[in-house]
């Protein structure tokens, strides 16, 4: 098991956003966070990457718990957020540097495999570019560059299709698919539903920071009574309004 959550009860004041969700995401496994703005998909992630403290309930990642190591537990992690977050003053060089350090990575290694993310991304001409030069797609691909040399435990992909082009993102879902195979899980949370019913193994279907439903595809469709051919936005969308 990569990453278990077992009732967690969160969020950002003294009210709850999220009411005791349980799920988890095991080896090789792609799990899509679904849900309509508001469900608790944001507060989800900010809990499992240690910026926000649960007022009860566990997050473990490989059995380690922020509590039990903190340092032990964020290496486990690689998170790319909705917005591209990067430093005006370090160069793309030099973000993959700060990351390799960070994650205390083989340089060489490490750097075999940036530059061959840096290939795939085209980005390998851009090494000494800062991030007022790039736009955001590309300040996005930086992100993934990132992420993906560390050979984390747990990637945890929050709106990766935004600001991507058609090429970038089929790169990135070859990518994910990669990493599937070495053995990582995988948390992706997205409103592009169509993508992670196609990508996705299972899926956790968020509404109103509890969990209503997941499983598989055709788990879903079982337990929300839909017709067989249902899709992933037909069984959200459905659920959603009966709640």
């Amino acid at each position: 098991m990569v990453l278990k959550v077992t009732d967690l009860v969160g969020g950002y004041s003294t009210i709850p956003v999220l009411k005791g969700i349980s799920f988890e995401v095991k080896k090789g496994e792609l799990v899509g966070l679904i849900g309509l703005n508001g469900a608790g998909k944001s507060t989800t992630i900010n809990h499992i990457i240690g910026i926000l403290q649960p007022f009860s309930g566990m997050i473990r990642i490989e059995g380690v718990s922020l509590d039990d190591d903190p340092q032990r537990y964020k290496e486990k992690i690689a998170y790319i957020p909705e917005t591209p977050i990067l430093y005006e003053e370090l160069t793309l060089k030099e973000h993959i540097e700060m990351t390799i350090m960070a994650y205390n990575l083989d340089k060489d290694a490490a750097w075999k495999k940036a530059n061959d993310l840096l290939k795939v991304f085209r980005l390998e001409n851009k090494i000494d570019w800062f991030p007022a030069d790039f736009s955001k797609g590309m300040k996005q691909k930086v992100m993934i560059v990132c992420a993906f040399i560390t050979n984390a435990s747990l990637y945890i992909i929050d709106e990766p299709f935004l600001g991507l082009d058609p090429l970038a993102i089929n790169d990135l879902l070859n990518l994910i698919e990669t990493e599937k195979k070495r053995g990582a899980g995988i948390l992706m949370s997205t409103h592009v539903l169509a993508t992670a019913q196609e990508y996705c193994d299972k899926f956790v279907l968020l509404h109103e920071g509890q969990v209503k439903a997941q499983g598989t595809l055709e788990q879903l469709r079982a337990s929300e009574n839909s017709q067989v051919n249902a899709s992933l936005s037909d069984i959200y969308l459905k659920m959603a309004k009966e709640g």
